[in-house]
């Protein structure tokens, strides 16, 4: 019998899901099976890729700039999402019910922690863009120091927000409060915790809009003043494709998510969540792939960098290898448009 005000810190895994209403499987289901295959790929995916991005940001000295350390720190949170899903694999199906509260807990933080800094990173990018695109600038001169310590708070927020509910946001002095997608935590914890994205995305929309419209009336100025290059036409076309992908991208992968953390949060009773669930936790994880495809593969200098340490490692051993190595470095120059007015490039691929 559940008694008020009295807690459960001694009682099973079953127990908080058998409260929550949440089955918890004691064998392999065709459902878990494809979840399993499919994450461990994705995990999989999400760890080579951005390992090549923190490798190519490293070796190559150009890229030692604001936006790239904050590349750099969205591949790192993003890797860490990577290990923490792919935890998450491995602890999942029958394997829950094996689970420790101390365990349940470390699965759970280890995945909020690393989906929070990434999401808090699109944010640092989005507002770095921002003053790079007002100053006119193709890289920010915001201090290292001050970069350091954006990156520094992002790691605070997520570990916050990541280990809240292991130490106190949980239920198990409140079993009413359980939520069904995570019966351990609150429901106040989803709530707060989706709507915190929901928050993140609205700034990224406000942010990456003033740069478009900004620079949508710089191109309009400058056309009247020198022959209409098509040029000027493309630079506008690019950013609205750039600033599509990037919002479309993390609509696409968090608004489901976003959404059933909202409605159990909320307390939906009448919400199937749990039939998706697993699902939509996967599609969040994805974002962690796309953003290395959005926020790096577009850039002409760092694709021309993964090139060059793929082929170092395929030919390492190779007598031809500075054969196959030296045409990569006599690759042009990624094209950058450039205003008559004063010579600043207007924008580049990392917008």
């Amino acid at each position: 019998m559940v008694t008020m005000g009295q807690c459960y810190y001694n009682e099973t895994i079953g127990f908080f899901y058998n409260n929550s209403g949440k089955e918890l499987s004691s064998h392999w289901r065709p459902k878990d099976v494809v979840v399993v295959a499919l994450g461990l790929t994705v995990s999989v995916l999400v760890l080579l890729t951005n390992l090549l991005v923190i490798a190519a940001i490293a070796s190559n000295r150009r890229f030692h700039q604001p936006i790239y350390y904050l590349l750099g720190n969205l591949a790192a949170a993003d890797l860490f999402a990577g290990v923490a899903y792919l935890f998450l694999m491995f602890h999942t199906g029958p394997r829950t019910a094996r689970l420790s509260l101390e365990g349940w807990f470390l699965r759970q933080g280890l995945l909020d922690t690393s989906l929070t800094a990434s999401v808090a990173t699109l944010l640092a990018i989005a507002v770095e863009r921002h003053h790079s695109v007002m100053a006119m600038q193709l890289h920010s001169r915001l201090p290292r120091g001050r970069v350091v310590m954006l990156i520094v708070g992002v790691w605070v927020a997520a570990l916050g927000l990541g280990l809240l509910p292991a130490h106190s946001w949980h239920c198990l002095c409140a079993l009413d409060h359980c939520s069904r997608m995570a019966p351990l935590f609150s429901r106040s914890y989803l709530a707060v915790w989706a709507l915190s994205s929901l928050l993140v995305f609205l700034l990224m929309v406000a942010v990456y809009t003033r740069i478009f419209f900004y620079v949508r009336r710089r191109v309009q100025r400058m056309a009247e003043h020198v022959s209409c290059h098509p040029r000027y036409q493309e630079t506008t076309l690019s950013l609205v494709k750039t600033v599509v992908i990037i919002l479309g991208a993390f609509v696409v992968c968090w608004t489901p998510g976003q959404v059933v953390l909202l409605l159990d949060g909320l307390g939906c009773k009448s919400c199937n969540v749990l039939a998706v669930e697993k699902y939509f936790l996967l599609l969040a994880e994805a974002n962690s792939l796309v953003n290395a495809a959005v926020y790096s593969c577009r850039d002409a200098e760092m694709r021309r960098t993964f090139r060059r340490l793929l082929c170092c490692v395929y030919f390492r051993g190779s007598s031809h290898d500075s054969i196959r190595y030296l045409p990569s470095e006599r690759t042009a120059a990624s094209t950058r448009i450039i205003l008559p007015e004063n010579g600043h490039p207007l924008m580049d691929s990392t917008l």
